[in-house]
């Protein structure tokens, strides 16, 4: 069905084009502007598919013509695709881990390990612990701080030991308390940082099971995670290092 494009801008120094059209009873947009056809401006371009193509406008246009109300939108995306963001990572991956217990952890050989008091068996050379260790030699940083409440709850616990096998495949993990980690005022969300510039924002349900992922792009939103960052880093201890 062909969509009725209004038209809501346009820039008339340039015979009418570039053109903002908006499509009605939606929040989407048309932009009508020159083709960059340039291959090296089209390579930096993230993720260009064949069926995509870019265009520019002068800034003018979207700053006139352009929705003025703040709306958030979630920039939603699938598993597969946040686990590709590993691979492509260029300096630093960083994550908090804030919750009492992850369902995904409990349904693992090595939980069942752990929660039946055995010496729980990590695999160092399967895929993740391979990738792992060859993007940290890369020089790739890979840093966790995990909240713990006190005394640590059986999921936190497990995490603890799981730390060995994080440590050595080349991340570096700490841990905090959770009483402190309120008085820092450190938000209650499980989140990854990516090269400072992207945040993946993991969602989950009542029943711990992690459900989506949300990325942060807008560099205001950014900075407020990095913040927090740089608060848990400060505050945190290496997770074999005895707690008072």
């Amino acid at each position: 069905m062909t969509r009725h494009l209004r038209k809501v801008g346009t820039n008339s120094g340039n015979d009418g084009c570039p053109t903002l059209y908006e499509v009605p009873g939606t929040d989407r947009y048309v932009v009508q502007g020159d083709r960059v056809t340039d291959p090296g401006e089209l390579t930096q371009l993230d993720n260009l598919t064949e069926d995509e193509g870019a265009v520019t406008v002068p800034r003018e246009l979207l700053a006139n013509f352009g929705p003025k109300e703040p709306v958030h939108v979630p920039q939603l995306i699938g598993f597969e695709e946040f686990g590709g963001m590993f691979a492509k990572v260029k300096h630093s991956a960083w994550r908090l881990e804030t919750r009492r217990r992850y369902a995904s952890d409990e349904e693992t050989e090595t939980y069942a390990q752990f929660a039946a008091g055995e010496p729980v068996t990590w695999d160092l050379n399967d895929e993740w612990c391979t990738n792992r260790r060859e993007r940290s030699a890369l020089g790739i940083k890979f840093e966790r701080v995990r909240i713990l409440d006190e005394p640590p709850t059986p999921g936190q616990l497990y995490l603890l030991d799981n730390a060995r096998r994080n440590v050595a495949v080349g991340e570096d993990i700490r841990t905090l308390p959770r009483a402190q980690a309120e008085e820092l005022r450190l938000p209650a969300e499980d989140f990854w940082i990516f090269d400072s510039r992207v945040v993946a924002l993991l969602r989950f349900d009542d029943e711990d099971q992690m459900t989506g992922v949300e990325l942060i792009t807008n560099p205001v939103e950014v900075l407020r995670y990095a913040q927090v960052r740089e608060a848990a880093w400060h505050h945190a201890a290496p997770y074999d290092q005895p707690r008072r």
